[in-house]
């Protein structure tokens, strides 16, 4: 968090990371990650790095994560401090909804932001028993689990409400 923000960093609360965007609510992240059910050992692709607050979390529990993030600017900064931490994930500038095909198949995959339905080109790059999590909706998200069958057909569980930044293709800044 930016150091105006130091005193509210443990206040469940979004909030503004630069960019015109925000880091999640801790509790929007726990879940998130409870929901992804990461192993150690999994490669994880992660749309939205933003502030790498959620990548240093799959990292510390021992998933090897590749991040998109569309702000070049949030990327290096990102990048940058996950280093000084001692975090090494690969951090990609470029459009989540492309995903990194080049990298795939993942065991995982987080979306950190508001996608108007489940990305078709995502789910591609999911291994068989593979799980994504992804916030589907325009103004108001429904978090939901999405599982890909042997036969590659979806496996989809609703959850909770939440609001994210939207997902947005082709926008990269």
């Amino acid at each position: 968090m930016d150091n105006a923000f130091i005193e509210s960093a443990y206040i469940d609360k979004a909030f503004p990371i630069g960019s015109g965007q925000t880091i999640s609510q801790p509790y929007t992240v726990a879940f998130q990650t409870l929901l992804l059910g990461i192993q150690k050992g999994d490669k994880v692709l992660e749309i939205g790095t933003g502030s790498g607050y959620q990548t240093a979390i799959l990292c510390e529990l021992g998933a090897k994560v590749f991040s998109i993030e569309r702000h070049k600017l949030l990327a290096d900064k990102a990048k940058s401090l996950l280093e000084k931490l001692g975090y090494i994930p690969k951090i990609h500038f470029g459009d989540g909804f492309k995903g990194l095909p080049a990298f795939a198949p993942f065991d995982k995959i987080i979306i950190t932001c508001g996608a108007p339905d489940i990305p078709q080109s995502l789910f591609e790059q999911l291994k068989t028993g593979g799980v994504m999590v992804v916030p589907v909706g325009e103004d108001v998200q429904v978090m939901k689990t999405v599982v890909k069958k042997p036969d590659q057909t979806m496996e989809v569980s609703d959850f909770n409400s939440f609001r994210f930044v939207p997902m947005l293709g082709n926008k990269v800044r």
